[in-house]
Formats: C-alpha cells, sequence, structure tokens
C-alpha cells in the first residue's frame, strides 16, 4: 500500500514559541478588557506602541526598519492569536496599520521614507492608515478621484476618502491619488501626514459592529505634501495596491477561520452547560449535526487559507487561492455565527455575551477588503470564465 501520506505542517517549533508568546500577551493584555474597549467605542492608543514593543508591526520588515524579516507563517500565527482578544475592531486596527497601511513602504520605499514613516510605525509610535476607498470608489479602485497635481516640488491633494480605519488617529495616510489618466492607469500611492494644512477628519462613521475601530470620512483641500512622497513608480499605483491587497485578504480569511474556531468552542461549551428538557442543548441530534458541519467546514477553511499562505510565503502567484479563502471563510463565518448565537438562546442576543458582539462584528467580512461578488469575479476570471 505505500508509505503513509505525511502531514503538511506549515508552523516550525520557531513559528510556535512565537505563537505561545503572542497568545499570553492577547489573554492577559487584550482580552480582559474586550467588551470594556467595545463599549467605549475606543481602545487606548498606547496599545499601538505596546505592538510595537512586542516586534508584531515589524513581523515581515527588515531589521534596518526595527523589523524582525520573518516569513508570512508567523504572520498567520500572530493574526490566528490576535482574534482571541474579543474584540475585533482592535484587531482590525491593528491589522491595519501593520499588514495592510505599512508592508508597500517596506516594498516600494525609498531610504529615506523608511526612516521617516515604515521606521516609527513598526515601532508603534506613528499609526498609519490605508486611504484607498472614496464615496464612489469601493472595490472599484480604478474609479478614484482624489487628485495629487505637481506644483514645483509638491503635490497639491484634493478630493475625499471614506471607511477609512485608523483614520481619525493616523499619523499618515498610504494614500491612493489619482495623478494622471482616468482608468487603470494614473493612480499613485502618497505617504500623507495628516497634520498638512487642509487635511480634516470630516467624521467618524456610526457603524454596525466593530465599535472599538474608528472609520472615519477623510477631507482633502489644497494638501501640499513633497513631490518625493509619491510611493513606488508614479501612475503605477494601481498594480501596487492590487498586489498589497493579496496580503489583506489572506489576513481576512485567517481571522475569519481562527474566529469561527473560537465561536464554536464557545458553542460546544455553553451547548454542555446549557440543559433544556432534562439534557444538554449540544446533546441534541440536530445541534450536534450542525456543529459537526461547521467543523467540517471550518477545517476546510483553514486549508484553504494555509495552501494561499503557503503560495504567498513562496512568492507563487496566488490570487486564484487567496479570493477562494476570502469568499470561503468569510462568507462562512456568518452562518458559523448565526448558528452559534442560536445555540446561545436569549443569551446570545445580549451585548454581554461574546457570541453576540462576534455575529455583530463578522457581518463586515464579506464587504471589507473587497466583496464577495467582487472574490467571486476575481476566482472566475483566473478560470477562464
Amino acid at each position: 500500500m505505500g508509505a503513509p501520506a505525511v502531514a503538511f505542517e506549515p508552523f516550525t517549533e520557531d513559528h510556535q514559541a512565537f505563537r505561545r508568546t503572542v497568545r499570553a500577551f492577547v489573554d492577559q493584555e487584550l482580552a480582559p478588557h474586550g467588551r470594556e474597549w467595545d463599549e467605549a467605542g475606543s481602545f487606548p492608543r498606547a496599545l499601538f506602541r505596546r505592538f510595537g514593543e512586542l516586534g508584531l508591526f515589524g513581523i515581515r520588515q527588515p531589521p534596518e526598519v526595527g523589523g524582525s524579516g520573518l516569513d508570512w507563517w508567523y504572520v498567520v500565527a500572530y493574526a490566528e492569536e490576535l482574534a482571541r482578544c474579543r474584540n475585533a475592531g482592535l484587531a482590525v486596527s491593528m491589522l491595519v496599520h501593520g499588514e495592510m497601511a505599512i508592508p508597500v513602504i517596506g516594498e516600494l520605499g525609498t531610504e529615506a521614507q523608511r526612516r521617516e514613516f515604515l521606521a516609527p510605525a513598526v515601532r508603534g509610535e506613528r499609526v498609519a492608515a490605508l486611504a484607498i476607498s472614496e464615496p464612489d470608489a469601493g472595490s472599484d479602485v480604478a474609479a478614484i478621484r482624489t487628485t495629487a497635481r505637481r506644483d514645483g516640488a509638491d503635490l497639491v491633494v484634493n478630493g475625499s476618502k471614506m471607511w477609512i480605519t485608523n483614520g481619525a488617529r493616523a499619523d499618515f495616510l498610504t494614500l491612493a491619488v489619482r495623478t494622471g489618466e482616468a482608468g487603470h492607469g494614473g493612480l499613485s500611492l502618497l505617504l500623507f501626514p495628516t497634520d498638512v494644512k487642509g487635511f480634516q477628519v470630516s467624521r467618524t462613521l456610526e457603524k454596525v459592529g466593530l465599535p472599538s475601530s474608528d472609520t472615519a470620512v477623510l477631507f482633502f483641500e489644497d494638501c501640499r505634501v513633497p513631490a518625493a512622497n509619491l510611493l513606488g513608480e508614479q501612475d503605477q499605483g494601481f498594480y501596487h495596491v492590487m498586489a498589497n491587497f493579496q496580503g489583506e485578504r489572506l489576513v481576512a480569511a485567517v481571522q475569519a477561520v481562527a474566529g469561527m474556531q473560537l465561536m464554536l468552542e464557545d458553542a460546544m461549551r455553553y451547548g454542555g452547560e446549557r440543559s433544556a428538557f432534562g439534557r444538554p442543548v449540544a446533546k441534541f441530534q440536530a445541534w450536534r449535526h450542525r456543529l459537526a458541519d461547521h467543523l467540517t467546514a471550518v477545517e476546510a477553511a483553514r486549508w484553504l487559507t494555509y495552501r494561499a499562505a503557503d503560495l504567498l510565503a513562496r512568492g507563487e502567484p496566488a490570487v486564484r487561492e487567496i479570493s477562494m479563502a476570502k469568499l470561503f471563510a468569510c462568507e462562512l463565518a456568518q452562518r458559523v455565527a448565526y448558528d452559534c448565537m442560536q445555540l446561545h438562546g436569549g443569551m446570545g442576543y445580549v451585548l454581554e455575551s461574546d457570541i453576540a458582539r462576534a455575529w455583530r462584528d463578522v457581518r463586515a467580512m464579506t464587504i471589507a477588503g473587497g466583496t464577495s461578488e467582487i472574490m467571486r469575479e476575481l476566482v472566475s476570471r483566473a478560470a477562464g470564465l
């Protein structure tokens, strides 16, 4: 019959030691405050520095800017453990800063840009936001209208951005602007300090979920920044954004899988404690089978996500697999959250329970970072449809 198959194990002992460190931090310093920060609608800014001290913003960044120069599997372990903080808004804010707004600086930035923007962001001293979406341009990046017009040694920025995580507290933005013709061409990335005259946080958005994460509408009126702040090649920003999306979408899939695992663990524990008609709810066949289906589907989502992470870690094309992982995991999270909340009964409908907040927060996962409809389009294109 031949030798037995060897299981694919992506995590080395070094990865697991790192995981244990992150878990201890999350369990001891973050999770006890998850509900408190949701009720307050914010979390302490000092947490950015704390994450920086622990090296969590520099996992893939080079040592010369304070990073660790590690691989994508460390990021996967970090994102999985961060889900345990029981505060999705905090997790989103930290991942936007460390894995969405600043990685492109490490990849494309000049030495001066890395020194001014990347190094302090890695340390958590300066907060970063990724500013791409606009009132009329969410998933359709090519429709961006915010302009950056050259005037001498400066670029003059006019326009607005919307749905920007960390937007109200950011010290700088990794900003998508139009520097040329309409469409895919003519977009550029710009490192934009938020203390520039003419910049304004127009308002923060009151969202259905993720209450501790500030999500802002930003306004730019004749804002002057040095042209030297252009990140990467001018008019090639669309392609830089698309490449950056791959890491963002992989992290979203990882967070979805880790979140579902927690929801199921909570549901099984509660279902074993809550009795109806003389026996634990989880002992009823209807619930045992429903939970079995979800455990199976989550395991499938995990390994689809790991497959995408493996490709990305090896530098191979992964748009198809990452799009599949985000689509499958984030859509599945909606159903898992619904059923886990249902199992909790009335207790599942009060915000003092973790499942109520998880059910509320998970709704954003099929929208942010590229909607499920966009993921389906990417998968269908990759299949030649």
